[in-house]
Formats: C-alpha cells, structure tokens, sequence
C-alpha cells in the first residue's frame, strides 16, 4: 500500500511535510464526526507550496495519509512534545478546535494505534532515515526542512494571533548557530512577514529526532500561518498571496543550502 511519495533531489536539502496527506481509510471514516472527516487540521496545500523547490534540488518526502490517522511528527511511544500545553497526540482524540474527532465509542484501542504505527508511521520514518543518510552519503551533509502550516488563530493551542513565519531549531539544539542565523538574516530582511524563532512552534519529533548537526544532519521547522497563501476558511489556495509567501521561503531554501 502507498503510504508516502518520495522526490530524491541532487543538493544536500530534503524537505518533510508529514501533515500534507489528507487521505482516510474507508473503514475508518464512518467512525468519525462529521468536522472531523473534513480533516480541518491538515497543513493544507504545502506540497503545492514547496513544489518549487525541485528546482532547487530538494528531495521531498509527502504522505498519503492525515495525520487523524496517524501523527507523522509525533513519537511513537505518544509523549507530549510540549508538556504542560493543549496538543494532540500520536492518533488524536480532539480536533485543533478541541471538538472530538471520534464518533462516541469509536476511539482507537491501544493495538489499534500500534498496528496504524507499523503501517504508517514508521515507513515514513524508515524512508525518511533512508534518504537522510544517501543525502549525506553523497553530499557530506544535509539538511532537514520540516514544511508545516496551521491556521493563524487556534484559540485551544496558543493565544492571539500566530506570527506568520515560526522557525524551530529545537531552541538550537537541532541545527549549527550558522545555520539558524542565516535563516534569522533572512527573515529580517524583509518587512511584510512577521517571525519568531523557537515561539510556540519548536519543532516536532521529527526535527528533535533527526537533527544532529554534531553529525552533519540539522533540521528546522517552519510553521506557517495559513492565512498568508490560502482561505482559512474554505481551505482554497490563494495562488497571488502563495506567490508573496512563497518567495520568501524560497530565500530561507537557498540559505539552508549555503555552506555552513
């Protein structure tokens, strides 16, 4: 079964959006509510976002499935990533509105959950190792660009308004100083965006797990807020705020792929 799409690029850069699938498994949805099969919290549109990057060289990894199926960025053994804070967990119970994604009585069992680990969740994780290591096998390096978006308001996750652009480095744990300051340099630069580094959004699993710059592998996360390439709303793609947005990420790419 076809769980993910793997790009292999030619330059040291792979790119992960493990929350771009929006796939559900036909036994699974009458088991959910109605909100939930509209799979709301999908980090809509991303694949098409980054799509560019090919021409950078990026290899990209997408998944098929949503993430109410089973959380890409989550670990395996489900501990919160940010204890003490509203998040969802390795096969979410709530929505990001708080709302249940079940039906009453149709949660997932515990063997439930690690047989959906086994079938999507560690494929993903295994060609995502994978292509890691040929990138750095070939290039002497690599890094790792975690594409991720959400809605600019999420009153149950965070308070206010999410900045626009929120980088985490695992608050520099998971890439070089060098890095993490060209990416800084770039989101200065510019004046219609606003940015945090390592706010609320510190980077996933998968960027605490993989990024080992001792190691020459470093990860970054970039949280998105939605509203600045489509309708939070409808969910459509918004192509001419996606073509302002799109361009500054491209700058952040092509520092992530200068020599350190």
């Amino acid at each position: 079964m076809k769980t993910y799409t793997l790009h292999q690029g030619s330059t040291p850069l792979l790119i992960s959006l493990p929350h771009d699938g929006e796939a559900i498994p036909d036994e699974l949805l009458p088991r959910l509510t109605a909100s939930a099969r509209r799979v709301p919290d999908t980090d809509w549109h991303v694949a098409r976002l980054y799509a560019f990057a090919r021409d950078l060289g990026a290899s990209m990894l997408v998944p098929e499935y949503s993430r109410y199926v089973v959380d890409l960025n989550r670990p395996p053994d489900n501990v919160s990533l940010y204890p003490g804070q509203n998040t969802t967990g390795l096969c979410p119970l709530v929505e990001f509105s708080g709302a249940p994604v079940y039906r009453e009585g149709e949660e997932p069992t515990a063997s439930e959950i690690e047989a959906r680990v086994e079938l999507y969740w560690r494929p993903y994780h295994q060609a995502l190792a994978g292509e890691l290591e040929r990138i750095q096998r070939e290039h002497g390096r690599c890094v790792l660009w975690e594409g991720h978006s959400i809605r600019s308001m999420v009153p149950f996750l965070f308070e206010g308004r999410l900045p626009d652009f929120n980088l985490g480095t695992a608050a520099g744990h998971s890439c070089s100083a060098g890095l993490r300051d060209r990416l800084v340099g770039v989101l200065e630069a510019q004046a219609d965006y606003s940015y945090v580094v390592d706010g609320r959004f510190k980077g996933g699993y998968i960027t605490r797990h993989f990024g080992r710059p001792q190691q020459g592998i470093e990860a970054v996360q970039l949280e998105l807020a939605q509203v600045n390439y489509m309708d939070e709303e409808s969910f459509l793609f918004d192509s001419d705020r996606a073509s302002e947005t799109r361009a500054v990420i491209r700058r952040l790419l092509e520092a992530a792929l200068e020599p350190g």
